[in-house]
């Protein structure tokens, strides 16, 4: 694993210290997310950049509750992209990448809003984890997989997760 990867682990984990919770989710949506960019042979800059953005999709839910006492996606949205850009521009990732990590994790529950491979793989591996997570129904499941998700591998996962569905 890139060492720069391993860095940005260990500070969404201290983002997150002692929210087991949070951070085994970002943990999965990470496993899931690299593994649909490796099998839908993404080149290594946009495997970087979503790899970075499923490790700090989410990172702004702590500020969020502070600020607001809730973490809804829309102060997620706005919260989690300074928290992020700090932690990528400390560890000296390109501007582009950061900007496009930032750009993601702003936009990342406004699905109307997908518009690259990077940002479609990290709504679908998030989902992939929060529909075990969140306990979704099959109807929700189903409409999900037939109206957001676009790739190949996303499809066959949910298939996989989820064999008893018409997907």
């Amino acid at each position: 694993m890139d060492n720069r990867i391993a860095k940005v682990t260990l500070a969404m984990m201290q983002k997150n210290c002692g929210d087991i919770r949070r951070i085994e989710h970002t943990l999965k949506v990470f496993a899931y997310a690299q593994q649909l960019g490796i099998a839908e042979s993404l080149d290594a800059q946009t495997l970087e950049i979503l790899e970075l953005t499923a490790l700090l999709h989410d990172i702004g839910i702590h500020v969020a509750e502070k600020k607001y006492g809730i973490s809804s996606a829309h102060h997620q949205e706005v919260e989690g992209p300074p928290v992020a850009h700090e932690i990528l521009t400390s560890l000296n990732f390109k501007p582009e990448v950061v900007e496009r990590v930032c750009f993601i994790i702003s936009k990342h529950h406004t699905f109307t809003a997908v518009d690259g491979i990077d940002f479609q793989l990290l709504v679908e591996a998030d989902f992939l984890v929060n529909s075990t997570e969140d306990h979704a129904s099959d109807h929700q499941i189903v409409s999900f997989a037939q109206n957001i998700f676009r790739s190949e591998s996303g499809l066959m996962y949910l298939k996989l997760l989820f064999p008893h569905l018409e997907i």
